[in-house]
């Protein structure tokens, strides 16, 4: 059985960011997990944008926003990190994902509005630089064509121009996607149109239609490992800007995503168990120890300490009976309504949300997940991510940057005490 410096439990937005910040420390990294949230990622991601969630508010300035959360709700995990650590954690995450082909960009310090599968317009802080000609296009209310295709589910040109009646030059095609028929999927479309023969075929089709568009929207389907060499090669063959729409999840933004993170961890030293889910962990001689994955599969591994980022309810971080949620590795306290009732408010779309959606670890100060006495249940153990109470991620659209702002700020305490 090896021994590493660091256990990351969990394999979403906290996990992998856990893995990246520990590795680039200098640390060794094991991490197990199951599929997590990044799988079924829009590819946005988010830092803060709804404060506060009944009224509805949408800031332009997260750090702003920031600010009156702390204020209002010190409870918050983000009330545990400073805007320059979480700042430095967005661009070091950023950083790796580019070094592994996926290009992210946004505004300093800005939300932008970026456009959606539904044609909704969504505040986000990071986007994948592909749909980058989308937030222009439409910040310009552009001469754009939108084009879908025969058979692939997920997003409707026409649906989004109906949405977008304040976009009077927007227009809709639909065309046959060369070399397919039938139902399609977005991961089949990307993996084929790294065939530059197949996107020439793809131009063929559409140059037609440009008409005087500025702009054209597809959905995301532009390749898995090198997005913006497909879009700019589109963009040749039809002599206009090129943008990708995520289509609603699954789309391919969370594979892409994955494989990013699959190319680069081990190249870093991480030592990943994929889809094994940690179902035992003890602590003894001063090592944590968990198993991972089940029957003649699973694994033995040992650690100094451990990030716990193994999501909510999604992720099985967070299992949940008729009567109480219970965290599922080492059996912590969970913060959660005090009646089952609570759990839900009477109107699925209650503006506040629901309690059941911020229920989760309480933690001190360096993250570090309290016990039933109140006090850390070990020094080197700490939380990140979707299982940290008091958060209500969705609605406030602040679910990437919190789950890679508090893995920076877990790896971090914890090295200093490893």
């Amino acid at each position: 059985m090896n021994t590493y410096d660091v256990m990351v439990i969990g394999s979403g937005f906290a996990g992998m960011a856990a893995s990246l910040f520990a590795a680039k420390r200098g640390l060794s990294v094991a991490q197990a997990g199951g599929t997590g949230g990044i799988d079924f990622s829009t590819g946005f991601i988010d830092l803060m944008a709804v404060h506060p969630v009944a009224g509805q508010r949408v800031w332009e300035d997260p750090y702003a926003a920031l600010a009156a959360l702390r204020r209002d709700l010190p409870l918050h995990p983000y009330a545990h990190v400073t805007d320059d650590e979480i700042a430095a954690a967005l661009g070091e995450f950023a950083a790796f994902l580019g070094d592994n082909g996926l290009c992210y960009t946004g505004r300093p310090g800005r939300n932008t509005l970026t456009l959606t599968s539904a044609g909704t317009v969504k505040p986000t802080y990071l986007l994948p630089c592909s749909a980058w000609g989308g937030v222009e296009a439409l910040e310009a209310k552009a001469p754009t064509l939108l084009v879908d295709f025969h058979g692939l589910k997920g997003i409707s040109a026409r649906q989004i121009a109906e949405v977008r009646a304040d976009w009077p030059e927007l227009r809709t095609a639909r065309v046959r996607f060369p070399g397919m028929g039938g139902e399609l999927y977005p991961e089949h479309m990307a993996w084929s149109m790294a065939d530059q023969a197949r996107r020439i075929e793809l131009a063929e089709a559409v140059r037609p239609l440009l008409g005087d568009a500025r702009f054209v929207g597809f959905p995301a389907i532009f390749g898995m490992t090198d997005t913006m060499a497909v879009v700019r090669h589109m963009e040749e063959l039809l002599g206009r800007r090129v943008f990708e729409i995520p289509t609603l999840p699954p789309s391919i933004a969370g594979p892409r995503l994955r494989a990013a993170f699959d190319r680069g961890l081990p190249v870093l030293g991480v030592r990943t168990y994929t889809q094994k889910l940690v179902s035992a962990a003890e602590v003894s001689d001063g090592l944590f120890h968990f198993t991972a994955g089940s029957g003649s599969t699973a694994v033995r591994i040992a650690a100094r300490g451990a990030v716990l980022a193994s999501g909510r309810f999604f992720g099985k971080g967070l299992k949940a009976d008729r009567h109480a949620v219970r965290e599922a590795v080492f059996d912590l306290p969970v913060s959660q309504p005090g009646k089952r009732e609570d759990w839900h408010r009477a109107e699925f779309f209650d503006p506040r949300g629901h309690g059941i959606n911020q229920a989760g670890l309480e933690t001190d100060a360096a993250l570090r997940p309290l016990g039933a006495d109140g006090r850390p249940f070990h020094p080197r153990l700490h939380a990140a991510g979707a299982i940290l109470a008091h958060q209500d991620w969705m609605r406030m659209k602040c679910g990437a940057g919190l789950a890679i702002a508090t893995a920076c700020k877990a790896v971090r305490d914890l090295n200093q005490n490893l």
